[in-house]
């Protein structure tokens, strides 16, 4: 650290260098997080300073951490459901296994995940010291229900379902892994960080929420396609008073009791996850998915011009091919089975698609 400080002249020069090296996010395919929407960054920066870490200093913040807990609560057919906003999928998914790993009090549990799941819950075992229990996909990248059921046991504390994959952009078979959930006496966690904002806007109903008896909680983030500023996931679950197992005492701050995992929480963030959802509504998100699919189609419809095979035909906003170079300039990423990925996010507009289009025609004249 500098002994004195420098100009802001001086500061924001170098800041803008770093900026620029990062001008070109239009050509990041891979994202799956995009440009907050306006009214998120205006919300943000009026409540830049609040921490729900204390949420009694900063009691309207924390109403509408509540607000944007029943409007997702709401939208998955559970107005009552409780919750809070975390930084993302990552805590969302620990906090849930947390709660479900205190319900089972087994000396030895495991938890039972796709071969799809999210990387965060490899994390979230290591630090629960919980036992993962990977199951495999069938040719659709959907979890295999047969060998799901058979990796369950007495231990078993949580069995997980996702609800749009990160690497493929599909839904895994819910009601089903619910039920089998159901009749083996074991909590349902539904990974939907990315799925959550998209599925409810979908033409086609694709059944994942707590609308599925044998469903306890979902995890949502809304800085992914709720266009929020980031942080902000939200974990959602059937019975709120599950949140009691997780309290720890908290004697200098203004609540005795917290459930959450991070100290410190932006309450920035969680007030634009609010305001983007308040200020579209229902229809104006569903117009934003809309585009996003129907980015989704036009760029595997060119892609297949050029004789890219999808790997799968997907559920959501995510395409992802066999094989192909990737034009200079653009940014993707490939899954681990070595298939090219792309995500159509809401900066991902279709003059995008077609100038990418175009350059990767350009590869193959």
């Amino acid at each position: 650290m500098r002994e004195t400080g420098i100009s802001e002249e001086e500061l924001f020069s170098f800041l803008s260098l770093k900026k620029r090296e990062d001008s070109n996010y239009h050509h990041v395919l891979s994202s799956m997080c995009t440009v907050p929407h306006p009214v998120a960054v205006r919300a943000h920066q009026m409540f830049i300073e609040a921490n729900l870490g204390d949420p009694g200093l900063f009691r309207g913040t924390a109403s509408i951490e509540e607000l944007l807990v029943e409007r997702i609560g709401t939208l998955f057919h559970h107005p009552h459901a409780g919750g809070y906003a975390t930084s993302g999928g990552t805590e969302s998914n620990l906090q849930a296994l947390r709660i479900y790993a205190k319900m089972k009090e087994s000396r030895r549990p495991n938890v039972i995940v796709p071969e799809s799941a999210h990387f965060s819950f490899e994390k979230a075992c290591d630090i629960l010291h919980i036992e993962m229990r990977t199951v495999p996909c069938d040719e659709t990248f959907r979890v295999d229900t047969a060998a799901l059921q058979e990796r369950i046991d007495g231990n078993t504390c949580c069995v997980v379902g996702i609800a749009g994959t990160t690497e493929y952009g599909v839904v895994d078979p819910i009601p089903e892994i619910a039920g089998i959930a159901h009749d083996r006496g074991v909590p349902l966690h539904v990974d939907a960080a990315f799925g959550g904002l998209v599925i409810p806007f979908l033409q086609k109903t694709i059944p994942f929420d707590f609308a599925v008896p044998g469903v306890s909680s979902v995890a949502v983030d809304p800085h992914k396609m709720g266009m929020s500023t980031i942080p902000c996931g939200c974990l959602v679950v059937r019975d709120p008073a599950w949140f009691n197992l997780l309290n720890v005492e908290t004697p200098y701050l203004t609540v005795k009791q917290e459930c959450t995992l991070a100290g410190t929480r932006s309450g920035g963030a969680v007030v634009g996850a609010f305001a983007v959802l308040e200020y579209l509504g229902m229809s104006g998100m569903k117009a934003v998915v809309e585009g996003c699919m129907k980015n989704t189609a036009r760029l595997i419809e060119g892609m297949e011009t050029f004789g890219y095979r999808r790997a799968v035909t997907p559920d959501l906003n995510v395409a992802t091919f066999e094989a192909g170079a990737v034009p200079p300039g653009w940014r993707v990423s490939w899954t681990r089975r070595g298939h090219m990925r792309m995500v159509m996010m809401p900066h991902v507009h279709r003059d995008v698609i077609e100038e990418y289009l175009r350059d990767v025609g350009e590869i193959d004249a």
